[in-house]
């Protein structure tokens, strides 16, 4: 049984399950696909996708240009301690608000 629980430190809802911890916006599958894009699946079964060139290519891009070599954006991963997106350069993407789009949505457009 899953029960509802929230802190003052941290507005965000969590959920436990069998007395531990339930994040449902962590991830846990993470697949690059071709255009910059990828595939995400998170701990409560959400799936779907973020599709990043038009933030990746555009004048506004800062620090994500660096993505736009595709050997650097293929270095992609699940940050182990956060259950995020993460680049080996040090770049992120809020899972919480990916998990949110992509619940609605089934996609998250970042630009």
């Amino acid at each position: 049984m899953l029960e509802v629980h929230s802190t003052q430190e941290d507005t965000a809802t969590t959920l436990t399950q069998g007395g531990q911890q339930f994040i449902p916006w962590r991830l846990v599958e993470l697949r690059v696909l071709p255009d910059y894009r990828l595939f995400q699946k998170f701990a409560d079964g959400t799936e779907g996708f973020v599709e990043m060139r038009e933030l990746i290519f555009s004048d506004h891009a800062g620090v994500f240009v660096s993505l736009r070599d595709p050997e650097v954006f293929s270095q992609v991963s699940i940050d182990p301690d956060f259950g995020s997106v993460s680049w080996a350069n040090g770049l992120d993407i809020a899972p919480d608000a990916s998990h949110e789009d992509i619940q609605r949505y089934g996609v998250q457009v970042l630009r």
